[in-house]
Order: structure tokens, then sequence, then C-alpha cells
């Protein structure tokens, strides 16, 4: 009998990914469904007794053992493990880019234009978001890889639309760079390593549910789905299979990664380690747990990725019970900003310990979100700064950068290439250490602003997001409303971790009394006063105003009194309710394909109800009603 149920139009309509095969080995990896939900109640669990508690999260004693294995912490530290050896379309990842293989409401072949944006960029490698960057309203997840198995089988239908994109982008490049970028169509298709990032463990599928309605996990889904699909296709043509795997938060989790992983690899019957991993450093417990992570994934592991907001997020949430942890404007927290210059000293000096057979990992570098679009003067010193930030990853050891736009692959490649080295492995810095030291510098604060024009700043775009996720688009270009019509402030590419880390610096200033660093005359507030609740009421109607003004082209009209208003509502209990919420996503998820605001406050209400009783999120899709099951 069938452990998984799928809705009969899904698995009809989408046949071509729920092969026989594919579904054979979701129902193979089906009773690994319990193990991460017992995981994440663990993380639950844990973030409540620390929130009580007022503690802060800490290295592991050595003596651990990491997850089922008989590895201890001590262990993995002294590179007392088997590690992977880096395949050779991994050597060379100097710019990678990042998006959706997508869009909503879109036809094929207008949707899988992204696909081919992505591989006739000049990337040396696409991470295909399955997460962050997809929207998840209807079938999207599903058709993120339908499309990237067309193109990754070089279907007629995805040749046919990257010739027409070729074009189009070397009209572009000719006018930008005075040169073309794409001259040969199958070398630059051939040219990308192609990654998928699968969804995080926090997150359950929206399509498929256990038999008796308890959700069933979206990574369960994501690796089987994506993996059994392609993975045929990628080793005859001599490419690796390869992940990023993100919102990993502890080495029993990474541990649990690697069960699963190999297990798909034992059903497949292919050598353990095939499948290699990439994980995104979100979390401030995954930092204090590096080596472990590294050891626990083993010969599937390939490198890190220092990210921004997610991991901002997770140090505001982490530390949420510490009262006089306060962050400062957003702007101000950049990645050579205290805490954050603490961790990536901590990844770079981890990917570069040697395990015992002396194999060292990748450090893939951070996200460059701004785009060549717009006015001249506003495009030039944006290009400047992105290009000085990309430099200084680079002298800092990173291997490359990610980009969030193919326009920037080429403004920010060179500065790898001037260089030449292929990546960063082997590169000497000092030995890791876990003093006491070393622990408070992932939560040091150094002095920087807190401002009303930060403030604003925080909840147009944390408004914009949300709108924009319940829109289907988890990917979008962005900036805040006061800069609406000013060509020279450009829209910076954002995705949900933008979103997250907003309403929790915002959540932080209310709930933590944050004191304002500067006068503003327009609210009337005075240096060193309170960030309120009442003040936090007025900006958000404020804001909320000038959305509700804005042309189309920056809030489409069609959402203004539809789900505008619903993130909103969102918005707003999420910085008003003294239990602080884990994830914006959470109640954004609860509302895709929902236009209707009384049915959103009851699903709101019900979380939150749910949090406060049990410390547990709810995750379920609870539009799911009658399902059929799965016939194998």
């Amino acid at each position: 009998m069938s452990q998984l149920h799928i809705h009969s139009d899904r698995l009809i309509d989408y046949r071509d990914i729920y092969t026989d095969d594919a579904l054979t080995a979701l129902e193979y990896l089906a009773s690994f469904n319990a193990h991460q939900k017992e995981l994440m109640k663990l993380r639950s669990d844990r973030r409540k007794i620390r929130i009580e508690s007022g503690d802060t999260p800490h290295f592991l004693p050595e003596e651990k053992t990491i997850g089922n294995s008989s590895l201890t912490v001590k262990d993995a530290r002294e590179g007392n493990f088997e590690g992977a050896t880096i395949p050779k379309d991994l050597q060379c990842q100097w710019i990678q880019g990042t998006g959706p293989a997508t869009k909503p409401n879109a036809s094929l072949k207008s949707s899988i234009r992204n696909v081919a944006y992505a591989l006739l960029s000049g990337a040396d490698g696409w991470m295909f978001d399955g997460e962050d960057a997809l929207g998840q309203i209807d079938s999207m997840s599903l058709d993120n890889i339908r499309n990237l198995k067309l193109a990754i089988h070089q279907d007629p239908v995805f040749l046919e639309v990257a010739k027409q994109v070729a074009q189009e982008m070397n009209h572009w490049s000719n006018g930008f760079f005075g040169k073309e970028i794409v001259a040969d169509l199958q070398q630059q298709l051939d040219f990308t390593t192609i990654i998928y990032r699968v969804r995080g463990l926090h997150l359950d599928d929206r399509h498929i549910t256990m038999e008796g309605g308890a959700s069933f996990s979206a990574s369960i889904t994501d690796l089987s789905l994506y993996v059994v699909n392609n993975y045929k296709k990628f080793l005859s043509s001599g490419r690796s299979v390869v992940l990023y795997l993100p919102k990993i938060q502890t080495a029993d989790e990474a541990a649990f990664w690697n069960e699963l992983i190999t297990a798909l690899e034992t059903h497949l019957e292919l050598e353990i380690g095939t499948i290699k991993t990439y994980v995104l450093v979100e979390q401030l417990e995954a930092a204090m747990q590096l080596m472990e992570i590294r050891a626990a994934l083993g010969k599937h592991f390939v490198g890190f990725n220092t990210g921004r907001w997610d991991y901002i997020n997770s140090v505001s949430d982490a530390l949420a019970g510490v009262p006089d942890f306060i962050n400062p404007n957003i702007e101000s927290i950049t990645m050579d900003y205290s805490y954050m210059a603490a961790y990536e000293d901590l990844v770079r000096r981890t990917v570069n310990t040697p395990d015992k057979n002396g194999n060292f990992a990748l450090w893939q570098g951070g996200m460059e979100p701004n785009i060549p679009v717009g006015g001249e003067k506003g495009v030039e010193e944006s290009m400047k700064k992105a290009v000085a930030g990309a430099e200084r990853e680079q002298q800092a050891g990173a291997s490359g950068k990610w980009v969030a736009h193919w326009k920037m692959v080429h403004i920010i490649r060179p500065v790898w290439e001037k260089v030449g080295a292929k990546n960063q492995l082997g590169s000497s810095f000092e030995p890791l250490r876990y003093s006491d030291k070393d622990e408070q510098a992932l939560i040091h604060l150094a002095e920087a602003p807190r401002t009303i024009r930060g403030a604003r700043n925080l909840l147009s775009v944390a408004l914009q997001y949300g709108n924009a996720f319940l829109q289907g688009f988890q990917a979008a270009a962005l900036k805040p409303a006061d800069f609406f019509g000013d060509d020279n402030i450009l829209y910076l590419m954002e995705d949900m971790a933008t979103g997250e880390i907003r309403v929790g610096v915002l959540w932080e200033w209310v709930h933590k009394k944050a004191k304002i660093t500067e006068a503003d005359k327009e609210v009337n507030l005075v240096k060193g006063e309170p960030f309120t609740r009442a003040l936090f009421d007025r900006i958000l109607e404020e804001e909320f105003e000038k959305l509700m003004k804005a042309n189309n082209r920056d809030v489409h009209n069609d959402s203004k009194l539809t789900t505008l208003p619903i993130s909103k509502m969102i918005v707003s209990r999420l910085v008003h309710d003294s239990n602080k919420a884990p994830w914006y996503i959470d109640l954004l998820n609860l509302n895709l394909n929902n236009t209707d605001f009384k049915i959103a406050e009851e699903r709101v209400d019900a979380y939150f109800q749910q949090l406060k009783t049990t410390g547990h999120r709810i995750t379920a899709n609870l539009d799911l009603v009658t399902l059929k099951p799965i016939h194998v």
C-alpha cells in the first residue's frame, strides 16, 4: 500500500516529473519523513528554551557524537573523517548565478526563458533555486523541476527558446559592453555547471502528504524528483550531480541529509558520494558547528556558501531572548560588520582545514544583489560597489561569488579572471579555535545607526516582499517606496531572506525598545528615544499608503486590494506579537493562493495560537483536501 498521496490532477498533469522511477524513490525515502519531523521538533524546542532562558547558542562539547554515527565532534575538528575530492566541473566556480527555473502564471516557453538566460550567462555555475527565490503558488515547484529537466536533456522546446534568448542577450551586451557574450550557443549551454537548491528541512511539500494526511518533507520531495529525473543524463555526459542544502542549523541535521542522500544513492545503485553538496551557512548554530557539518556530510560535501540576509536573520532569531542584542539599520550590517566578519572568517578557516586524506573544501562568497538597470549615474556607482565587494571577497580567500541576475556575470567574473587561480583550496589561515572569545565574536554588535529612515526602509521592503511572495514572485527587484521614480537608486534583486530579516529587525526594535540614534523631525522624535509600538504602527500605515499609491511598475495594481493588505496584516502581527515567529515565510506559505483577508487572519491566528501553546509551527498546505493515493 502506498505511503504517499498526491492529488490526482497533479499526478496526471506532471506525469513527466512524477515518473514511475521518481514515485518509487519517493516511496523508498518516505520512511525518513518521521525523522525530519523529529529534527524540526528538536529545533523548535531548543529555540523555545533559549528564548525563555535568555541563553545563546554555544560550540559543541568535543565528546558529543554526530547524528547516528560514531563520529565525534573531536574527530570532526581534527579532520579525522573522509571528505570529498572536488570534481572537475566544480574546481573553478568564479561566478555562480542564482534564481528559479520558472515564473508564475506563465506558459512553458515563457517560463523556461529563466533557464536559458542562466545557462547562456557565462556563469561558471548556476544555482537553480527551489526554495527562497522560487514562488510556490499553484504548481511552481513542479514547473521548476520540469523546466530544468527539459533544459538538462536539451529538449527541442528549450533549444528553440535558448536561440531567441541568446539574440536578446547579445543585443543587450553589445550596448552595454560593446561585444556579444554568447558566441557559440551549444558551447555556452555546456559550460555552466547546473546546481539545484532543494527546499530546507523546515518546509513541507505543497502537493504530497503522508497516508492519513500528515505533511511530507519538501526536502525529500525535491531531492527525489530532481535527482531521479536527471542523474543519468548528468553522469552519461561526465557532469556532476550537485545540490545546495539550505537552512541547516546543526551537524545532526547535516547527518540526516547525509543518510537521506546515501539512501537515495543506494536505491539508485550509485557509488556513495556521487551526489555532491554545498551547504549554505545561514544559521548561527551552523556557524558554530562548521567542521562537524562538513564531517557529517563526508564524501558528499564540497563547500560552504556565506550568505548575508539569512544569516543576519538567524542571529537575530537565535538571540531573540537576549534583551540588549538589537541590530542596527540593515544597511550597516555588511560582510565586514563585527559578527558577520567573525562568521566569514570561521568559514574560510574551516574549508582550508584538511580531512584525513588531505582534502580541502570550497568557499563560495555571498550574493551580489545589484542589477545594471537604471539611471546612468546610479548604474555606474552601483557597479563600482559591486566590483569592490567582489574584490574584497576574492582577497579574503573566496573561490568565487554569487550574483542574482545574469547581467552581473560579466561585470563580476573579471575580478577572479585577473587573479587566475581556480579556487582557494588549501589557502593558509590561522587554525580554528573554540574559545569563549571566539563564541562571543559571533554575537558581537558594533556601534551603528538605528534611524527612522532605516525603519522605513525595513518596513517598505518587508511589505513589498510579502506582497510579491503572495503573487508568486519569491525573487523580486525591490527598493523602498521613497525611492520609486529615482533611477539613480537601483532596484535590488531580493528573495525570501530579505523579508525574514526585515521583520526580524523590526521585532527587535519594538520588543527590546531600541533607541533611535538620530533625531527625526518628521515623526517628532528626539535622539535616544525608543522605537515604540505606536511609532511602528504610524510608519506602517504611512509606508503602506505609499505602496497603495505607487504605479503598476512598482506595485501591481491587482495586488492592492488582495495580497498587499494580507502582507500588511502579516507584517503587523509578526512585529507586534511578543511570541516571536521563527519564519516570515510560514505565515506567507499559509496564505498562498488565498486572497480572502478573513481567511488569512484566521490562518495567522491559528499559527500564533499553536506557536504559543506548543512552540511548534504550522507548515502544512491548508488547501489540500481529499487526496488520492499514488499507485507505484
